[in-house]
């Protein structure tokens, strides 16, 4: 089910640079950029707890109005956002201006439903080997996420993203022979281990979303 339109308050940001972007996160703001629809993109800032809200209530690919309290109304989706590594705080956003029934394309989350038959008869595992697709259909109906129904798998059996069930008037994007859930015999214990070893990596911001059309600046 398409989510409901939100509202985003927006503001024009006049300092930019990692100074500027300190001083709006310090205020309890977010850096973003807006652009799209052959416009040169927009700097703004928008309040930090009202777009947390509005990701966790499902406006990951809802379509969102942006208001900079004066004149300008215009639609946008979020593209993308970037994560602090250590405070898991969002730290900017890039939002993508659309029409309603503009085509668009979107990352999808995948979402199980049901128990395997090799899980609960045979003591497998499930891997969720994908855990989004990347699917094109209208801005104004992009569902929260897909469903997939993993109660008749077995052993060995898996479910590709040509399997997925899209909504009318939607394609696929990603490759059709994508392997997006599998089930595979339980893995010993020393297997785990060795599959969950830790590497060693500098620490950077977590990026979430598509890769942006427009540049922004240096965080």
């Amino acid at each position: 089910m398409p989510k409901k339109d939100l509202t985003l308050t927006t503001q024009s940001r006049e300092k930019l640079g990692t100074t500027g972007s300190q001083a709006l996160r310090a205020g309890g703001k977010i850096p973003a950029v807006v652009y799209g629809h052959g416009a040169a993109p927009e700097h703004i800032a928008i309040n930090a707890h009202d777009f947390s809200e509005l990701l966790h209530h499902g406006g990951r690919n809802a379509i969102i109005t942006l208001a900079d309290g004066r004149r300008k109304r215009e639609t946008a989706i979020v593209r993308q956002v970037q994560i602090h590594p250590v405070s898991r705080r969002i730290i900017h956003a890039d939002l993508q201006r659309v029409s309603a029934n503009e085509a668009i394309d979107a990352r999808l989350p995948i979402v199980t439903v049901g128990v395997a038959e090799g899980v609960r008869n045979f003591g497998a595992v499930m891997d969720v080997i994908a855990h989004d697709i990347e699917v094109e259909g209208p801005a104004n109906r992009i569902p929260e996420h897909l469903e997939i129904d993993v109660s008749g798998l077995n052993i060995h059996e898996h479910v590709t993203a040509g399997d997925v069930k899209l909504p009318e008037g939607f394609k696929l994007l990603t490759s059709p022979e994508t392997i997006v859930v599998t089930i595979e015999p339980s893995r010993t214990a020393q297997e785990v281990e060795e599959a969950a070893a830790p590497t060693e990596e500098a620490a950077e911001p977590e990026v979430i979303g598509a890769e942006p059309q427009a540049a922004t600046e240096e965080q």
